[in-house]
């Protein structure tokens, strides 16, 4: 069987030829370039299979390799030293496959060449860019508005790259839907998808979930558990809210990036794990890197491709394709038949603010349609429909309870004084419950982490009784 073959761009013969070791050791056909004339050279006469590439070079810039190579190229591997780090994150941005910070472990170099060269190596012919039968469908998106057709080219260009994608956008946008399109468009869709949201695990637990624990590290560790990492190695790890991560934590996620390697809770051994991470948040992240919640250095490292989510208000007609594909989900789960969008239905659908976005129209379009007698949905106004389970005095009173007092006003005091007695008769706790919960998430446009803050409960709290609301 014929060696891959492997070009390493690299000015220094020390580290050139200590790479070059490695690799041929591990089984590679190894060729050295010290200038960008060598390179081009080389990979004019010579099919390779990945390339090593260091950006500062005698005779010019290696980005240039990157910006104007042709069919058929390797994949390339950026190796740079850490004040280059933003070069290395542009080289990213141009298709290099992943990038390596000087010094690098020997486990480290081989697991990334090994992974270049299997992608370089896929004869298959890659289906992702094969035309859709459905325009308006993507990889679980419906939508054809420019906004989201550009949201497709970038996922359709990164999909294959091992560079970390950083997701924003409002709650209920389609994050984890983005997350899934990146790994089901990328030669990784053979592997493990395993998603973790951030705000929904304890502090205390997050890190065995993330990295795994050995059986007895701590106290109800009665087996040994894997890990979130490990479970998607080959595949995709998500990180949901990510910005909710405790900083200890974040200087272990950084060390796994930096090396490959997890250590699991009480064990002594590392082990190395190839996974490609996609990461999302709500929030405004370089917000909180300055204001101390978020390391930078963190934030840097994952943001080497940004992908912003556009609210539901901003995606135009979207909103309707939205609305009448999940009309055909609800009726399939209720047992239904095809429900229809009134006239006024319709006009309302597109001129409502969606605060909640896909998410609260789709919980909308549910209530709605499990309350209508007939086929023809009518909700001319959408604003009362949120929160059609109890009067909208109600409504307001729990808004009332759970509302946070100024500093010029008493707290209120939950209880007979808060609520009419008559207003509470027939409804359980739960119902009430529900009330002031989803009345805290409205009045922060569906972001979970702020309404649990009001609230004075764990976020995970609000994401369960969602699910069971579901």
């Amino acid at each position: 069987m014929t060696k891959p073959a492997v070009l390493i761009i690299e000015d220094s013969a020390s580290l050139a030829l200590g790479f070059a070791a490695q690799l041929e050791e591990a089984g590679y056909d190894v060729a050295l370039a010290a200038t960008l004339a060598e390179a081009r050279e080389a990979l004019a006469t010579t099919r390779f299979s990945a390339a090593l590439l260091d950006l500062q070079l005698p005779d010019g810039d290696g980005l240039s390799l990157l910006e104007k190579r042709a069919a058929g190229s390797p994949a390339f591997v950026v190796i740079t030293a850490d004040g280059s780090l933003s070069r290395a994150i542009a080289a990213m941005r141009l298709g290099a496959f992943d990038f390596l910070v000087k010094p690098v472990a020997g486990t480290r170099l081989l697991a990334t060449i090994r992974a270049a060269v299997e992608q370089a190596e896929i004869s298959s012919p890659d289906t992702r860019d094969a035309p859709a039968e459905d325009p308006a469908r993507y990889h679980g998106f419906i939508g054809q508005s420019p906004a989201m057709r550009s949201v497709f080219r970038t996922i359709d260009q990164v999909a294959n790259s091992r560079a970390a994608v950083f997701v924003t956008g409002e709650s209920g946008t389609g994050k984890e839907v983005t997350a899934e399109a990146l790994h089901s468009a990328s030669r990784r869709r053979d592997k493990a998808f395993v998603a973790i949201n951030c705000g929904a695990i304890p502090e205390n637990l997050l890190e065995s979930e993330l990295f795994g624990h050995v059986k007895g590290a701590f106290t109800g560790a009665v087996e040994n558990r894997i890990g979130a990492a490990k479970a998607a190695d080959g595949g995709t790890l998500f990180l949901d809210e990510i910005c909710e991560m405790e900083l200890k934590l974040q200087v272990k996620l950084l060390r796994f990036i930096q090396t490959g390697m997890i250590q699991r809770v009480g064990s002594p051994r590392a082990e190395p794990v190839d996974v490609r991470i996609v990461c999302a948040t709500n929030r405004d992240p370089l917000r909180e890197v300055a204001e101390g919640r978020f390391r930078e250095d963190l934030y840097y490292r994952l943001n080497v491709i940004p992908i912003h989510l556009p609210p539901l208000r901003e995606r135009g007609d979207d909103i309707l394709l939205l609305a009448e594909e999940h009309l055909r989900t609800i009726a399939r789960e209720e047992n239904r038949k095809p429900f229809e969008l009134g006239s006024a239905t319709r006009a309302a659908i597109l001129t409502h603010p969606w605060p909640g976005n896909v998410r609260e129209l789709h919980n909308v379009l549910r209530r709605a349609a499990i309350t209508s007698p007939g086929t023809v949905l009518e909700i001319p106004d959408l604003a009362p429909a949120r929160f059609a389970a109890a009067p909208a005095d109600l409504t307001q009173a729990a808004e009332d309870m759970v509302r946070a007092p100024s500093p010029a006003q008493p707290p209120v005091q939950a209880g007979p004084a808060a609520l009419d007695g008559q207003q509470l008769a027939g409804m359980t706790l739960a119902a009430i419950e529900r009330i002031a919960i989803e009345a805290a998430l409205a009045r922060h446009a569906g972001n979970v982490t702020r309404a649990a803050k009001e609230l004075a409960v764990n976020p995970s709290t609000i994401y369960r009784k969602m699910e069971r609301w579901q």
